[in-house]
């Protein structure tokens, strides 16, 4: 018997383990998933943005218009800090981010004082607003790379049942 060829790459894995993550937000307009890995291909960290912990979900807003205190932009925890903050207590310089959406300003600057060195994103759908903008321009100053995830499947089926295992 041969190996499995149709495994997945380092790549989907760590993009997959972080949108797994991001099942676990409790946004309902926006879920994001973040996973830090190690130099040797290790998960040191994992995050999903929500609130900061002791915080209840049903204490706080989760509108994304009207007065700044009423919506969820000021009581949030984005992915990637949580993922940063979140992390086995290890120098992080040298690891990668994956990350569902590139990050914004505020997580590149935790990124950039983090000592990660690459952001691997799967969707950059807010390029064009100044957020991201200073984001970019903020990595490429401090030579952090950055680049889109490429993947050889589309999407990745996950069955709880017994018998698929």
């Amino acid at each position: 018997m041969k190996k499995r060829t149709d495994y997945i790459s380092w790549d989907e894995y760590f993009m997959g383990v972080a949108l797994l993550s991001a099942k676990r937000s409790k946004d309902p307009s926006t879920q994001v998933g973040a996973c830090i890995v190690s130099e040797k291909n290790k998960i040191v960290g994992a995050g999903y943005n929500g609130l900061p912990i002791g915080c209840d979900d049903d204490d706080f807003p989760w509108e994304k218009n009207g007065d700044f205190l009423d919506t969820k932009y000021p009581y949030v925890c984005h992915a990637e800090l949580n993922a940063i903050l979140n992390n086995i207590g290890m120098d992080l310089r040298g690891c990668k981010i994956y990350t569902a959406l590139f990050p914004c300003n505020e997580c590149s600057k935790a990124i950039i004082q983090s000592g990660i060195s690459e952001v691997i994103y799967l969707s950059d759908k807010y390029e064009g607003n100044d957020i991201f903008k200073a984001s970019k321009f903020m990595l490429d100053k401090a030579g952090i790379k950055y680049r889109k995830v490429t993947t050889r499947i589309g999407e990745l089926t996950l069955s709880y049942k017994e018998g698929d295992v």
